[in-house]
């Protein structure tokens, strides 16, 4: 990360900005479950918002976690076998330093879905308008939209990284339908694969106004024997104060994953790192 020198003046023009009656004060969510003590003490003494179970909007953070939540990958097929073997994680028990690997997002490539859901423990967006919901997460910004005005997903839809995504609400469930992934994306760190076959359906509910659930079955039959089914709902908490917390800005720079490659994660894998 770079740092740069700013001269006295701003600082001075900052200060007078951030406290006159016009400046509306942001704070920042968990990342990686950790926030700024400014930030905790404003969530404390913010108030409660209204409980509507059709309004999921806000930023939502959780707890580090698979979204199948330990759920197996697997039985892989044949073909699945053959890209498992074929992806070279640098995490878990088949980790290499990333020189040696080849994990998309050492490249700066989208994470994908559902891998950006809880990828390092960052939070993600959800705005939400009657003819959609626009999934933003804060790791490179990137950006799923779920359709809620009655289309069904295109047979002909070329693959995205975060897939072609519909829903609806059945009572208080929102329920989401997608496909079409890119299936240079991995499902998750250890390299687990998908085609572009996969599907998804998920189930997200808000059972109080401070809590998302999503519930999430892979169905994969390309890659693997049976349908994936997660064993517990993804848990998330709403940021406080809900009008007034902004992701930040997180973008996978090439150059500086490269040098931070070369500097620190490589020399790490291979035990050279200084100590």
């Amino acid at each position: 990360m770079r740092i740069g020198f700013l001269s006295s003046a701003f600082f001075a023009a900052a200060a007078l900005l951030l406290c006159s009656p016009g400046f509306a004060q942001v704070y920042g969510p968990s990342g990686g479950g950790e926030r700024a003590p400014g930030d905790l003490k404003a969530a404390a003494a913010a108030p409660k918002p209204a409980y509507d179970p059709h309004d999921i909007s806000g930023v939502w953070w959780g707890v580090r976690k698979d979204p199948l939540m330990g759920t197996a990958y697997e039985p892989l097929t044949a073909e699945g076998k053959k890209m498992f073997d074929a992806n070279k994680p640098s995490f878990g028990p088949r980790g290499v330093p990333p020189a040696q690997g080849n994990d998309p997002i050492g490249n700066c490539d989208p994470p994908g879905y559902p891998r950006n859901i809880y990828y390092a423990g960052r939070p993600f967006e959800l705005v939400q308008t009657p003819k959609q919901i626009v999934q933003i997460f804060e790791w490179t910004h990137g950006l799923r939209q779920i359709w809620l005005d009655g289309r069904t997903i295109p047979p002909d839809a070329d693959p995205r990284f975060y897939g072609y995504a519909v829903g609806h609400w059945e009572g208080n469930n929102l329920i989401v339908d997608s496909g079409h992934y890119d299936a240079t994306t991995w499902l998750d760190m250890a390299g687990d694969p998908h085609s572009e076959d996969m599907t998804i359906k998920e189930v997200f509910t808000h059972p109080d106004a401070l809590t998302l659930n999503v519930s999430m079955t892979i169905n994969d039959p390309a890659i693997y024997a049976k349908p994936l089914v997660g064993k517990a709902p993804m848990v998330f908490q709403l940021q406080l104060p809900k009008e007034k917390v902004e992701l930040r800005e997180e973008y996978c720079v090439p150059s500086e994953e490269q040098s931070f490659n070369a500097h620190d994660r490589d020399p790490a894998g291979l035990g050279t790192a200084k100590k």
